[in-house]
C-alpha cells in the first residue's frame, strides 16, 4: 500500500456466533455446527466452516439446513454473550483509530490512514488487529485492505477464513475483473441473476459493459453501478455510533393468536436486547417493535425515551405498550371485537439512539435501582450456565396461542 492515499480495513469475524459457540464448547470443534432456531421456522444466524460445505448459509431455513447436513448440531443463540465477544474485538478496533464505522456485532470499516505514522502501514495494522484478535478472543477474522470501503469489503471475502487480502491501487482491476458479479456489495441475489442472464458474468463485464446493455437492468443509475465494478467508490468511514442499533426477534413455529402470548414473546426478547445492551456498555433511547401478520405484512412501532436506558423492566413496558397500541389500531380499522386478535408469525425488538453508559449515574433513580440489581444478577447467571439457565416470569406467559 503507497503511503499516499485513503487506507481503509474491512474487518469481518469468521463464522461469528458459530466460532464463538466452538471456542466455548470444545466439543463442538470440527463438528458442523449451526446457530439458530430449531423450529420449523427458525432461521440459520450462523453457519460454522465445517456445516457450510454442504450448501448450509446464514438466512437459510433451518429445516432445509439439516436437509443438506443431517448431523448438523443446532444451538440456540446466546445474544449476550455474543455482544460480550463483540465488545472485546471493538475495543482492538479503537486502539488503531477512533474512525470505527461498525456494522454488526461482527463486522465493522476502520480509516487507519492517519494511523500509519504510529502503526505502521496498513497491512501490518491488519496484522497486528488479527493477532490481537486472537489472542484475547480465541477467533479468527479477515480483513480487506485497500483504498475504499467498497473494495475492501470484496477483499475481505476473498480468502476466508482468517484472511488478509490487500489490494492497492496497481492491482484493483486485476483483483475485481475476474469476480463474479454476485460479489459486488448491495447488488442482490435477484438483480444478480438478472445482470448474469444479460450476459454479464464478471466485474470485469459489468465495468466494460456500455449504456445500451446497462440502463435496462439499473435504469438511471447505470453509470454508479459501472463505477462500483471498476472498485470506484468515496464513501467515507462513519464513526458514528448512534446510528447503531441492537436488536432481536424471533419467527414462530406457530402463528401467536392471543395478546399474552404476544406479550411474553416481547418480554423474553426485551430481555435479550436489554443484555446486549449492557454486555456493550450502551443506553438506548428509542426503543421499537416489528410485526410481521401471518399474510407476512410487516409493521413497526417506536418511542422515544428519556432518560436513556439499558433496564429490562423498562424496554420491556414500553414494548408492551406499543403491542397494546398497535392491538388497539389493528381492532379499530378491522373492526374486530375486543378479544379479536390477529395472528403473527415474527415479533421483534430494537434499541436506537445509543449512548455509552455513565456508570456513576447508574443508580441515581431510587426507583431503578432494583431492576438494575436484577439485571445485573440475572446477566451474571446466564454468562456462567448460560442463556437459558434463567427466565423471567413476564417471558413465560400463558401457554394459549
Amino acid at each position: 500500500m503507497p503511503p499516499v492515499g485513503r487506507a481503509i480495513l474491512h474487518v469481518d469475524m469468521d463464522a461469528f456466533y458459530a466460532s464463538v459457540e466452538q471456542h466455548d464448547r470444545p466439543e463442538l470443534r470440527g463438528l458442523p455446527v449451526i446457530v439458530g432456531g430449531s423450529g420449523g421456522r427458525g432461521v440459520v444466524a450462523a453457519a460454522s466452516y465445517e456445516v457450510r460445505k454442504f450448501g448450509v448459509r446464514s438466512a437459510m431455513p433451518v429445516r432445509r439446513a439439516l436437509a443438506l447436513c443431517p448431523q448438523a448440531i443446532c444451538v440456540t443463540p446466546r445474544m449476550a454473550r455474543y455482544a460480550e465477544i463483540s465488545a472485546q474485538v471493538f475495543e482492538v478496533f479503537h486502539a488503531f483509530t477512533p474512525l470505527v464505522q461498525g456494522l454488526s456485532l461482527d463486522e465493522a470499516f476502520l480509516d487507519v490512514t492517519d494511523s500509519r505514522m504510529l502503526h505502521g502501514a496498513p497491512e501490518l495494522i491488519a496484522r497486528d488487529i488479527k493477532r490481537l484478535i486472537r489472542e484475547r478472543t480465541g477467533l479468527g477474522a479477515s480483513v480487506g485492505v485497500a483504498s475504499n470501503k467498497l473494495i475492501a469489503k470484496i477483499a475481505s471475502d476473498l480468502e476466508k477464513p482468517d484472511g488478509l487480502t490487500v489490494v492497492t491501487a496497481e492491482r484493483v482491476h486485476a483483483v475485481l475483473d475476474p469476480l463474479p458479479v454476485r460479489r459486488l456489495p448491495g447488488l442482490g441475489r435477484k438483480k444478480g441473476e438478472q445482470v448474469t442472464a444479460a450476459g454479464i458474468a464478471t466485474l470485469g463485464d459489468l465495468r466494460h459493459a456500455d449504456e445500451r446493455q446497462l440502463r435496462p437492468l439499473f435504469g438511471r443509475d447505470w453509470q454508479a453501478w459501472r463505477d462500483r465494478a471498476a472498485g470506484l467508490d468515496d464513501r467515507a468511514v462513519l464513526p458514528d455510533r448512534d446510528e447503531r442499533s441492537v436488536s432481536n426477534e424471533r419467527t414462530f413455529a406457530e402463528d401467536l393468536h392471543s395478546p399474552e402470548a404476544m406479550e411474553a414473546a416481547l418480554a423474553a426478547l426485551a430481555d435479550k436486547v436489554a443484555a446486549r445492551l449492557r454486555a456493550q456498555g450502551l443506553w438506548a433511547s428509542c426503543i421499537g417493535i416489528k410485526v410481521r401478520r401471518a399474510d407476512f405484512t410487516t409493521l413497526t412501532r417506536q418511542r422515544t425515551l428519556t432518560p436513556a436506558t439499558c433496564e429490562t423492566a423498562v424496554i420491556a413496558a414500553t414494548t408492551r405498550e406499543l403491542l397494546v397500541g398497535w392491538l388497539q389500531e389493528e381492532r379499530r380499522g378491522t373492526g374486530r371485537p375486543r378479544q379479536g386478535c390477529p395472528a403473527v408469525r415474527l415479533l421483534g425488538v430494537s434499541a436506537t439512539a445509543l449512548e455509552d453508559a455513565a456508570q456513576e449515574d447508574l443508580f441515581a433513580v431510587a426507583d431503578g435501582t432494583r431492576g438494575t440489581r436484577l439485571d445485573s444478577a440475572l446477566d451474571a447467571i446466564r454468562d456462567r450456565f448460560g442463556g437459558a439457565a434463567v427466565s423471567r416470569a413476564s417471558s413465560l406467559g400463558r401457554t394459549r396461542r
